[in-house]
């Protein structure tokens, strides 16, 4: 019995001790002062918008961060200011046990460049609107026309496939969106038009679409076309 309680008291001394020691190494992190930050670009590099933008966005509220403790950090409202910036997709904001403010960014993807009466701007691989860049300029197709009566899924869709596909993002330079919501794509080296259609089978399309295209090249064929005619998945018509 007297075994027992002794091994008791040995085990409740342990926890006390653990509980002591994790809430003064939990004090001593809390009341750590920040360091410094760091930024961490993940995906494609830093092009369209710089480390010091988003160091800026931290610090814009923080100005000594160097007397401001870790525990005072509101990393919900600086993930959120930093999530606002029109050309980052998605930030994780932490501070690390050193002391390091940091900011994990993936920048939005480009897919896209819109020339419109109220100016230019990117559309993102999701479909949604991103401003230019003074760092970089993407080399993206050219959109144009009545853009907003096809769904931005859609729209994101095809030029997606485009930016992803080597022998697609050297071809094809422009889309253009008629009033009923078909596309005309344009290619970099011959002056025929491509008549995509509606935003469906986009995937048959384009197989159909570089299916030909190999074997024009081989027929030394292509300068002789004016238009060719995607609409129908089991063919391609070309005009002369």
């Amino acid at each position: 019995m007297k075994i027992f309680n002794w091994t008791n008291i040995r085990l409740m001394l342990m926890i006390i001790t653990v509980i002591a020691l994790f809430s003064f190494t939990s004090h001593r992190n809390a009341i750590r002062s920040i360091k410094k930050t760091e930024i961490i670009f993940v995906g494609e590099n830093a092009l369209f918008i710089k480390p010091e933008m988003v160091n800026k966005l931290l610090i814009e509220k923080n100005s000594d961060l160097k007397t401001i403790h870790k525990v005072d950090l509101d990393l919900k409202k600086l993930e959120q200011s930093v999530n606002k910036q029109e050309m980052i997709q998605e930030a994780d904001v932490f501070v690390s046990v050193d002391g390091v403010l940091k900011a994990v960014v993936k920048q939005k993807t480009p897919v896209g460049r819109v020339f419109d009466e109220t100016g230019s701007f990117y559309i993102d691989c999701e479909g949604n609107t991103m401003p230019l860049s003074d760092n970089y300029t993407a080399r993206v197709p050219l959109v144009s026309g009545e853009i907003t009566v096809v769904k931005k899924e859609k729209l994101s869709e095809v030029l997606r496939m485009i930016n992803e596909d080597e022998f697609l993002k050297k071809n094809i330079i422009g889309v253009q969106v008629l009033p009923n919501g078909s596309l005309v794509m344009a290619n970099r080296n011959y002056d025929f038009k491509i008549d995509f259609g509606r935003t469906i089978n986009i995937e048959r399309k384009f197989k159909n679409y570089k299916a030909f295209f190999q074997k024009a090249v081989s027929d030394s064929t292509l300068t002789k076309y004016k238009r060719i005619n995607l609409k129908f998945t089991k063919q391609v018509v070309c005009i002369k």
